[in-house]
């Protein structure tokens, strides 16, 4: 099994944190808000532990989950911020995920994630106001700065 793309993502987090990227989220008026959840879904297991993996060091409770089924189940019995997830999985995609999600009137930004994207996929994913759509191989840099502006536009949370 090969993870270069794995390896690329970790050794990129080793400097982040080691040049003190320790980062917090601030609200408008200024307080340090609660910590963000992010659930970040893919049927590779590697794929999730190397994106988690991005935030650790710094103030996220991450969540993974590896279908959409168990996506799901998290989203409805526990508090989510921001949603990572893989478009192409089995039995429940990512967009049938986001789908069930928008029907419950939830405005839960996603960042797709996809080796093979497409016109239909990404025509499908704005019309239900997807936030990102993220080509594979992932960059550490790229997932964690769109997960914050993410949050910034969502909520109005800056990165202190």
């Amino acid at each position: 099994m090969e993870f270069g793309p794995t390896v690329a993502i970790l050794d990129i987090v080793a400097r982040l944190t080691a040049n003190g990227a320790v980062t917090h989220l601030e609200s408008q008026a200024g307080s340090t808000m609660v910590v963000p959840r992010l659930l970040i879904t893919d049927d590779d297991l590697a794929v999730r532990r190397a994106i988690a993996d991005v935030f650790r060091g710094l103030e996220f409770h991450v969540s993974l989950a590896s279908d959409g089924d168990e996506a799901i189940e998290m989203i409805e019995t526990s508090k989510i911020h921001l949603i990572l997830i893989d478009v192409h999985m089995p039995r429940v995609s990512g967009l049938e995920v986001m789908r069930h999600v928008r029907s419950q009137n939830s405005i839960v930004p996603f960042i797709l994630m996809s080796g093979a994207v497409d016109e239909s996929i990404e025509r499908e994913a704005h019309e239900m106001r997807v936030y990102r759509v993220l080509s594979k191989p992932l960059r550490a840099l790229t997932v964690r700065q769109t997960v914050m502006h993410g949050l910034r536009d969502a909520y109005g949370w800056k990165v202190g």
